[in-house]
């Protein structure tokens, strides 16, 4: 229980409690309405209008002593219809063309092993032998001289 005579102090601390907690609100909804002002304006440079827009300085593309020219309807039937003029047909891709500029060209193979104390089976011991190659091609153009390079793998 509090005692009548603590009941003046009682309620001036909670007074200047309430001051402190007014203070704290104001501070508070200011940095928020701050907070707010940026994510508007980020949102603005974002999605906004850019500088491209018009502005009413900008002289019109028509003047006013010509006619503006009404979009909704074509300019003529005549031009919707198609050219007389042949279109050429689309060649299809040939196949081995590259194949056929390679064939006269020198080759220089360069084969890539394992050396001899890699291959061995990490998991019996073994001797590896050769499962498959690849094979990948490559133009080396030095000036003056074009040869194909085979890496086999």
């Amino acid at each position: 229980m509090i005692a009548l005579a603590d009941v003046p102090r009682t309620v001036e601390a909670l007074f200047q409690r309430c001051v402190v907690l007014e203070e704290q609100q104001a501070e508070l909804l200011q940095k928020l309405q701050w907070f707010e002002e940026q994510v508007h304006l980020s949102q603005q440079q974002r999605f906004g209008a850019s500088r491209e827009t018009t502005s009413l300085l900008q002289l019109p593309l028509f003047p006013d002593d010509s006619p503006v020219p009404d979009m909704s309807v074509p300019a003529s039937p005549e031009a919707d219809l198609p050219s007389d003029e042949p279109v050429a047909p689309r060649r299809k891709k040939q196949r081995g063309h590259r194949q056929a500029q390679l064939e006269n060209l020198p080759i220089e193979r360069i084969d890539y092993t394992l050396p001899e104390a890699e291959q061995i089976c990490p998991e019996c011991q073994g001797a590896l032998h050769e499962m498959s190659t690849t094979t990948r091609r490559e133009l080396k153009i030095i000036p003056a001289q074009v040869k194909v390079v085979e890496h086999v793998q």
